[in-house]
């Protein structure tokens, strides 16, 4: 399963499996901070988002800032909310504050995220994972994390 909130990231990615033949990656449109309950006869018709894992590997790119500093969600709920959704292996992006996308996202709003370092960012996916290596992102001061969750 792969999700994203931008209807043509969908789009691009269900095209790319269907040329691929790609049948275990289902591309969904959906909000993290809103995704879909369980629905139907009672609510068991079709399993709400967190029911229908936990995968076995997740990947969460350019995720963590989206949702820390637009939608105010902590960093300790983002690292407690993708240990329940990843049974093993965790490849995330983590997007600094001086990058231009999210100086983009603060240009509007006060910088009430003291909290959004790489420091405190280790600190709280260390209580759920294990981080087995870390890379920088070539020409950026974004960094690539493969985590193992602890069990």
């Amino acid at each position: 399963m792969s999700f994203d909130i931008d209807p043509a990231a969908v789009e691009i990615s269900y095209l790319e499996c269907v040329a691929k033949r790609e049948t275990n990656i289902l591309p969904l449109l959906v909000d993290l901070t809103n995704p879909s309950p369980g629905i139907g006869w009672q609510s068991e018709e079709r399993t709400s988002l967190l029911e229908r894992g936990p995968a076995d590997a997740v990947l969460a790119l350019a995720l963590v800032h989206h949702l820390a500093i637009s939608n105010n969600v902590p960093l300790e709920k983002i690292a407690r909310f993708l240990s329940g959704i990843c049974s093993n292996w965790l490849i995330i992006e983590l997007v600094p504050k001086t990058d231009t996308q999210v100086r983009r996202l603060l240009s509007t709003r006060e910088d009430v995220f003291p909290d959004y370092t790489q420091a405190a960012f280790e600190h709280e996916f260390g209580k759920h994972f294990a981080v087995r290596t870390s890379i920088r992102v070539r020409e950026s001061e974004r960094a690539l994390y493969l985590m193992q969750r602890i069990a």
